[in-house]
């Protein structure tokens, strides 16, 4: 534990040059929070240099239990270091807003409790997007980059970290350069994106902004009316492009540029199922929209439909249009696709494609074995045959997903919530979407919860992105015993 606590006081001392990038916006804007982000990046260097020093002899190599116990209390840590800001810029928020926000920010769920967007300072908005950037890719991948330069290892973190139950790929021989290799794959498509949006039509922080939330597929935005404040075709299709990027494994993304071949998308069995059930529910939504007269033609009801539906189905969560107002079918189904669509090694969250994939084959498997019950069926991905380990090991997990969900839904039910508002919101948190349906829909956000409600939807933002595993594990006893 204290291993674990001096590894936390380094991450916590480092992540203070994280707030260069909003004291910067400061410096050139002119809005008054320089000396807020400045106080806030003292406390993290002061007290993380502290823990450091106070626990430096119990320094040690990370074993796998550590790296589990360091993933989740890292982002609780660097959580409340990200909401100290917050705290000291914007006046009359409470704490349980100010971590809400930050753990939104982190997680890339792009839930707010924050109202007046448009106006809020230039340096603040650009904080809230820059935490969906760095914890797209991972504060946690970042880490491992950095901490062997610490003298501490990084693969028992690594392995705890990376999305999906895919944990052995590496794409170069170390995983410190598999580290650095994601994230400069991460930065030049960020980079980008920028330029994109800026070319589109919007101002420079927005179209910085906006490539921060859409990368890490969080749904952010510097305008309370969300995407639907620029009203913009080219922007629109630009952040369509930039959210299915980062939808898809970003593996792929760096050994398509490194072989400069698209063939690693073409063997992507998760890639093919994502694009084509993305596809067919954009048209499917489209002329749903059409056929109710909800617009007047089919391609405007094909421009909402598309943007909208990736953006939830990514789990990004911005909205050019309150599809809360839809057909209850499309905002219904959307919120189902944003559990199955995001690939493993994407910076979205859900069930994750593979896994869904992996259900599909072996409920199939179960059919056949029915009927040939001496037959051996392995259950093949993409021409690989998937151990029976990970097989079993999703279906823990889906039994984890879906039990989480019920049981923060009748939290919040116990609160008085509505249950199409309970059960949504707690979808959207645990799914790292953001909006849900009704109160906290497009039209609306999390301002109006309760505190135990917000606490609720933080728990499951946290619980969602680090896969349930890596926090639900640190409460058995298996894990503390030695």
């Amino acid at each position: 534990m204290l291993a674990v606590a001096h590894i936390l006081g380094l991450m916590m001392a480092f992540f203070a040059v994280t707030f260069v990038m909003p004291m910067i916006c400061a410096i050139i804007t002119q809005d008054g929070t320089l000396d807020d982000f400045a106080i806030a990046a003292g406390i993290n260097i002061v007290l993380g240099l502290a823990i450091a020093a106070a626990t430096r002899r119990y320094k040690r190599e990370l074993k796998a239990r550590d790296g589990f116990l360091l993933v989740t209390l890292s982002w609780i840590l660097m959580s409340l270091s990200a909401a100290v800001p917050l705290m000291i810029a914007l006046p009359g928020i409470s704490f349980t807003d100010a971590y809400f926000e930050a753990v939104s920010g982190l997680t890339t769920t792009g839930s707010t409790v924050i109202t007046g967007l448009d106006t809020l300072q230039p340096s603040i908005n650009l904080w809230r997007h820059a935490l969906h950037w760095f914890g797209g890719i991972g504060i946690i991948v970042l880490a491992v980059a950095v901490l062997p330069l610490l003298g501490v290892g990084g693969m028992a973190l690594y392995r705890a970290e990376t999305p999906g139950p895919v944990k052995d790929e590496k794409l170069t021989p170390r995983i410190t350069e598999t580290a650095k290799a994601l994230w400069l794959t991460y930065i030049g498509i960020t980079g980008i994106g920028v330029i994109a949006l800026r070319a589109a039509g919007m101002g420079w922080l927005d179209a910085i902004c906006h490539s921060f939330s859409a990368m890490g597929l969080g749904g952010f935005s510097t305008r309370d009316a969300s995407v639907g404040s620029f009203d913009s075709v080219a922007i629109e299709m630009v952040l369509i492009v930039l959210m299915m990027v980062a939808t898809l494994n970003f593996s792929r993304h760096f050994m398509a540029l490194r072989n400069r071949s698209l063939e690693p998308y073409r063997r992507d069995s998760e890639a093919k199922a994502i694009l084509v059930l993305v596809g067919a529910s954009v048209v499917a939504i489209a002329l749903l929209l059409a056929l109710r007269g909800t617009y007047p033609t089919f391609l405007e009801s094909l421009r909402h439909s598309a943007f909208n539906v990736v953006s939830v189905a990514s789990t990004t969560g911005f909205a050019s249009q309150d599809f809360g107002l839809w057909p209850i079918f499309a905002p219904v189904w959307m919120l189902f696709l944003s559990c199955i669509v995001c690939s493993t090694g994407s910076t979205g969250g859900g069930i994750k494609m593979f896994r869904t994939l992996l259900l599909a084959r072996q409920a199939q498997r179960e059919m056949k074995q029915l009927v040939h019950p001496s037959a051996v069926l392995p259950i093949r991905i993409g021409g690989q045959v998937i151990p029976e380990r990970i097989a079993a090991s999703v279906l823990a997990f889906i039994f984890l997903y879906f039990q989480t969900i019920a049981a923060l839904t009748f939290v919040l039910l116990m609160t008085g919530m509505p249950l199409v508002e309970a059960f949504t919101s707690v979808v959207a948190s645990v799914n790292n979407l953001g909006p849900g349906i009704g109160q906290t829909g497009p039209a609306g956000n999390y301002q109006g919860l309760s505190d135990l409600q917000t606490w609720v939807c933080t728990v499951g933002m946290i619980l969602g992105r680090l896969e349930i595993f890596s926090v639900l594990i640190l409460f058995t006893a298996t894990f503390w015993r030695k």
